[in-house]
């Protein structure tokens, strides 16, 4: 898939750059070729051209073309991950169903808005068997989930959800989510006007409906 011209990077920065900002330029130019190409449909030669630096450069900062993809990778998934343990450990703390899973669901919607690399990005490396898919998925999702079956798993012991198979809820919860990122950023067949905030109330109301316990439900 080629790279449309107008969201190509403008390359040709200042020679005077510093060191870490020129590693974040490198890792920004090449997180967009590789989100519309894969990464192996780039090379660091093209990467080079469009950040306006010689290969020599890339390899300064980046010792391999896998080293530069994990870094884009790291970086993104970490910056979700924290904001995402912020805003839930005061509605885990009370126990607030739906502030708890009102604020991840938000917090997802928005950081895809934020940044639609990413998801292309984990479907590439996931389709090209890119060892990185299998590390993203056995660290940060395994946690994210984690996170959500644990606080299942309490709530059901709190006798406020019906007795259900934890992990399998925490998949469905965040499987909604992830297909309406993937509609509305991968498919582009998203209509819906309503605001993130919207969409996520609707959905996680449809996920309590299901597991909420008939007298929590009726409270």
């Amino acid at each position: 898939m080629a790279l449309p011209a107008n969201d190509l990077p403008q390359g040709r920065m200042s020679a005077r750059m510093s060191a870490e900002n020129r590693k974040q330029q490198i890792a920004s130019v090449a997180a967009d070729l590789f989100s519309a190409k894969g990464f192996n449909g780039v090379t660091t030669k093209e990467i080079a051209e469009h950040a306006g630096v010689s290969e020599a450069i890339i390899f300064r900062h980046f010792a391999t073309k896998d080293d530069l993809y994990r870094a884009i990778l790291d970086q993104k998934v970490r910056q979700g991950a924290e904001r995402m343990t912020t805003h839930l450990r005061a509605a885990q703390l009370r126990k607030d169903d739906r502030a708890f899973f009102g604020s991840l669901a938000c917090e997802i919607l928005e950081f895809h808005d934020r940044d639609q690399t990413l998801m292309r990005l984990l479907l590439f490396s996931a389709l090209e068997g890119h060892d990185l898919s299998d590390i993203f998925f056995s660290s940060t999702v395994r946690e994210s989930r984690n996170l959500l079956r644990r606080y299942i798993k309490q709530r059901i012991a709190d006798r406020a959800f019906r007795r259900v198979d934890s992990v399998v809820a925490a998949r469905a919860f965040v499987g909604m989510l992830l297909h309406h990122v993937q509609m509305r950023h991968i498919f582009k067949s998203e209509e819906s006007r309503l605001s993130n905030r919207q969409i996520a109330d609707r959905l996680v109301q449809l996920f309590l409906d299901g597991i909420l316990e008939q007298k929590s439900q009726r409270a």
